[in-house]
């Protein structure tokens, strides 16, 4: 099967200035494919290289086989995309808007627009300039969307959005992916894409970290174990324990990573006085400060 999306050796600079360093990744279609890092990673930059709004310094990249320097038109009609700095012609309405969007599609109408604006409460009458932030947000979605693309490329989808719009986002995507879509979730917000994502990338400082399916990380994540004390422990009280990290400190609350056999850390526990504790399987978000941190130590 071609994939949707194939990068290799993928960089581009500014200048001096970095953007992504030898990007190597590949998302079949039906998946959804998150894109994880923090703010100035490269996540903004790999998506418009995907729409040759910027060219690569060295690499190469397709999207549905397809070169997207050389048939980048081709490209385009078959992906929707969600910038996420997104701008919109402010004295029109959502209407006025889409309809021109739907135009330059090739299409009649507003397309899937109605139906869209419709699911996520989007009034379409109002001027752009009087629209909320959220309301703004659910305007490029629904542009991203009307033309049934066979791509999505969506950079900070939700940014903006309340807790119920945001469950109508994501019962679409599960909607896309079932019809054999395929999506790319650019995101900082890591709960976001472990709900969502099959696969996940993590970019940090413009390079790839992994490239994992979510269940894959799920299974070599760690037990988040978060005890509370009368008296904070000294600070070497769980240095050296097997299997066990500690990760921060709150006062009287020490959070640590346990991987193995509880044992020796219930033990250590036994010697202060414990108040409340807590433990819990880590998630996407865990895994990903562990790795950051990690990062940054072997920098130093």
């Amino acid at each position: 099967m071609t994939a949707v999306i194939r990068a290799e050796s993928l960089t581009k600079f500014y200048g001096e200035s970095r953007g992504v360093v030898d990007l190597g990744f590949e998302v079949e279609a039906g998946e959804v494919f998150g894109f994880l890092g923090p703010n100035g990673a490269g996540k903004t930059t790999t998506i418009r290289l995907m729409l040759d709004l910027i060219r690569p310094s060295s690499g190469r990249l397709k999207l549905f086989g397809l070169d997207v320097r050389k048939q980048s038109v081709a490209v385009r009609s078959r992906t929707g995309y969600l910038p996420g700095d997104l701008h919109l012609y402010e004295r029109l309405t959502p209407r006025e808007y889409l309809r021109y969007v739907a135009a330059l599609r090739g299409l009649d109408g507003l397309g899937d627009g109605e139906a869209l604006a419709e699911r996520f409460e989007l009034e379409l009458e109002r001027p752009i300039r009087a629209l909320s932030k959220g309301n703004r947000q659910k305007v490029g979605l629904v542009q991203a969307f009307l033309h049934h693309p066979d791509l999505l490329l969506l950079d900070e989808p939700t940014a903006g959005l309340d807790p119920l719009v945001q469950q109508t986002f994501n019962e679409l995507l599960r909607e896309v992916v079932t019809e054999g879509r395929t999506v790319f979730l650019s995101s900082h917000i890591l709960s976001e894409v472990q709900r969502l994502a099959d696969r996940v990338a993590i970019i940090r400082e413009g390079s790839l970290e992994l490239v994992e399916a979510v269940e894959t990380l799920r299974a070599r994540a760690f037990v988040r174990v978060e005890a509370t004390f009368g008296t904070p422990p000294p600070q070497e009280a769980f240095a050296g324990l097997p299997g066990v990290r500690e990760l921060e400190r709150r006062g009287p609350v020490v959070v640590l990573a346990l991987e193995g056999s509880a044992d020796p850390l219930i033990k250590a526990l036994a010697r202060y006085e414990v108040l409340a504790l807590d433990s819990h399987e880590a998630d996407l978000e865990d895994f990903f400060l562990a790795l950051y941190r990690k990062g940054k130590s072997d920098a130093e």
